[in-house]
């Protein structure tokens, strides 16, 4: 008896999921809306995360100054950067609040692609601008000849 009990709640409980389970074409569409969440909240986050470091190099730049070997050009190339970035995400919020209000309308169109491609564009510099900052950026001072003299 305590066998026929047990099977009955596990069929019911199976049918009860099966129920519950969206069909096959729900599921995709789903993923791929919690994906695209998923993807835009880490680019957020990158993009954070990079502002953050620029501020935080522009923060070293102006605290060395001038005994920084490439001050000039560190001091450009980031604050070109954090300049970028700041468009970029400027130009990142109204492409999404024109897509909200305007963009089943088709004149918009054109004007969002044109948004997007900028956009682009700015992404692709500041990554570009930002493999230069890493390359001449050196957090340690340059040697100096007395420093070699008091070690021989």
């Amino acid at each position: 008896m305590t066998e026929l009990t047990t099977r009955n709640r596990f069929e019911n409980s199976t049918m009860a999921q099966m129920e519950e389970r969206p069909n096959e074409t729900e599921m995709k569409s789903m993923d791929a809306n919690r994906y695209a969440t998923k993807k835009t909240i880490a680019q957020g986050m990158l993009d954070i995360a990079l502002l953050t470091a620029n501020a935080s190099q522009l923060k070293y730049i102006l605290q060395v100054g001038e005994q920084h070997q490439f001050y000039k050009l560190m001091l450009i190339l980031i604050s070109l950067s954090i300049v970028l970035q700041i468009l970029s995400g400027v130009l990142s919020l109204s492409l999404s609040l024109l897509r909200d209000c305007r963009l089943h309308q088709p004149e918009f169109h054109q004007s969002a692609n044109v948004i997007n491609h900028v956009r682009t564009g700015f992404a692709f510099f500041t990554t570009m601008i930002n493999l230069f900052i890493s390359a001449f950026d050196s957090r340690l001072p340059p040697p100096q000849g007395d420093f070699l003299k008091e070690v021989n």
